[in-house]
């Protein structure tokens, strides 16, 4: 038993680190809005200056106190008017301009706060008269490390808490364990995770939009948002979950109120998780909302269950129909997974084709391998269930036990992986969301802007910009504009571009273009299918010097 009690303590030990290790590292999350058009476009050249800078994103944003700042081209930041939204238009955000601008090129910072919880933020650039050498930069990183590590962290631990508190009590409820005080720390190890991380995520709400450092100063600003508000509710039900377990103890109250007590506390619960992040924005919000959370619970029922079937089982004797019910408990679950899980992905890919060119799709192909592996395990620990006895008297033999034990550790390691990768999943842009910030509001697609730097010797130093209009299958116009080293238009005396789809064994198709003085296009390339191609650009900046770079690039239809 004490070995057991090792090795126990060592794999827990071990899937921490993992956990930990992966959420120090977590990368600023990617939200759901992305920017679909500009008035004026990125990179275009106006004869006059305009009055109004107008940004339109793929579902509502909301706006911080410094969501936009406009740079001349001696880097010095323009006032600009107080900017909001267009009327009737959530997704729409106007920025008034000065009445006088000089000539030359500008630089535009923002940020903004999608509808699914999370900031978002981007530059742009527009010239008036002439296109210039800007002196302007982009004024510091769009996130602040700290924080947005911090956040990341206590996003990890409160899903890995409410997984094991609702899981924990949904097993007490229907498997009816015997001997509850094996499972009383995993109530308040994951009751005290809970409550700790969501406080943590509301102090730190403010200055993860703001993308600041931890300040007093930014904390208010959470009492003003939705993503705050849903926080607070949190901890308002954490706190009654407390004081209604508190009561069980003290007094008997009839079964059937403490199950629907619970049962209410428990989809409340998880209605603050999937009515603030991708469930909330997109289409089909209501019943995106619903599936969101009969998947937070069914998640919750079978690994949080894992974990105190794990804890039931270090007991000398088990009642067989604790682990046979709990094996029902768990094949429900996975019937709930399987549907929301299918209607989810519908929702959050779009596509097929989503499916592998997107990080949200990879990410979705990840859990769906491991969540492969954890119905594997189970189906091993069902095949030990079966061995058990059949009678409620008889205790659970030594064998299955051991057994069990090992194969629903398996389960919960492998269970905190998945949670892991659904984490991932709600901060990760869409596939769906992806389509829609390349095709502009009328409905037409939108041209795809590809930027190449080369180098060449000492000083052949500069990119190409190139430009497939509309940028999907079918004919394109091709157009390429050769920038130098300090940023001035350039003429080279060849420039070739080519497109190789590997996965087709198709290409390399030249696109023939050709000098009209001064850049270099064609208006009859024809891409013949969707997929991830490789765009080859050959510059010639000598008779001697060229150099070839290679570029992917994803072609829809």
């Amino acid at each position: 038993m004490r070995d057991r009690k090792r090795a126990l303590r060592r794999v827990l030990l071990a899937v921490a680190s993992l956990l930990l290790l992966v959420l120090g590292t977590a990368s600023p999350a990617s939200a759901h809005a992305a920017l679909r058009a500009t008035n004026p476009e990125d990179g275009t050249i106006l004869q006059r200056a305009p009055r109004t800078l107008t940004l339109t994103y793929t579902e509502s944003v909301g706006l911080l106190t410094d969501s936009f700042r406009v740079y001349d081209p001696e880097n010095h930041r323009l006032r600009t008017g107080q900017a909001d939204h267009a009327p009737g238009r959530a997704d729409t955000v106007r920025v008034p301009l000065p009445a006088r601008m000089a000539k030359g090129t500008y630089v535009v910072a923002w940020r903004v706060v999608s509808a699914d919880s999370h900031p978002v933020s981007g530059a742009l650039t527009f010239s008036v008269g002439e296109r210039t050498v800007t002196r302007a930069t982009a004024p510091g990183a769009a996130e602040n490390g700290t924080t947005t590590s911090l956040y990341n962290i206590a996003r990890y631990l409160a899903y890995l808490a409410v997984a094991l508190v609702l899981g924990a009590a949904a097993f007490v409820a229907y498997c009816r364990p015997p001997q509850r005080l094996l499972l009383r720390p995993l109530f308040v190890v994951g009751a005290a995770t809970l409550l700790v991380s969501t406080l943590a995520l509301f102090l730190l709400r403010g200055p993860y939009e703001e993308g600041t450092a931890p300040e007093l100063a930014s904390f208010g600003r959470a009492l003003t948002t939705r993503p705050g508000e849903l926080l607070l509710a949190r901890l308002a039900l954490l706190l009654l979950a407390v004081v209604f377990g508190l009561v069980l103890r003290r007094r008997p109250v009839p079964r059937a109120f403490a199950v629907t007590v619970g049962a209410i506390l428990a989809v409340a619960l998880a209605l603050t998780w999937s009515a603030a992040e991708h469930a909330s924005a997109g289409i089909q919000v209501p019943l995106a909302i619903a599936s969101t959370t009969l998947h937070l619970l069914a998640t919750a029922a079978w690994l949080g269950g894992l974990a105190a079937l794990l804890l039931t089982l270090r007991a000398p004797a088990v009642p067989p129909q604790v682990v046979t019910r709990f094996s029902r408990l768990a094949l429900t679950s996975v019937i709930v997974l399987v549907v929301t899980g299918v209607y989810q992905s519908w929702r959050g890919l779009g596509t097929w084709q989503a499916l592998t060119d997107t990080t949200y799709g990879r990410v979705l192909l990840a859990k769906l391998v491991a969540v492969g592996v954890l119905l594997g395990a189970a189906a091993w620990s069902r095949r030990w269930t079966g061995r058990l006895p059949k009678t409620a008297e008889a205790p659970v033999p030594d064998l299955p036990v051991g057994q069990l034990r090992r194969t629903v550790l398996a389960e919960a390691a492998v269970g905190v992986v998945v949670l892991v990768l659904t984490t991932l999943l709600t901060s990760t842009l869409p596939g769906r969301a992806a389509e829609e910030a390349a095709t502009a509001e009328t409905g037409i697609p939108a041209a795809s802007v590809t930027t190449v730097p080369f180098t060449v010797g000492e000083n052949g130093r500069g990119k190409v910009q190139i430009t497939f209009d509309p940028g999907r299958v079918g004919p394109n116009s091709v157009q390429a504009v050769v920038y130098g080293a300090n940023g001035a238009l350039a003429a080279v005396p060849e420039l070739r571009i080519t497109m190789t789809l590997p996965a087709q064994r198709l290409g390399p198709l030249d696109t023939g273009v050709t000098d009209r003085g001064g850049y270099w296009a064609t208006n009859s390339f024809n891409l013949p299918i969707p997929g991830t191609w490789t765009m080859k650009v050959t510059v010639r900046v000598s008779e001697l010097d060229q150099v070839t770079v290679s570029r992917a690039i994803r072609v829809a239809r």
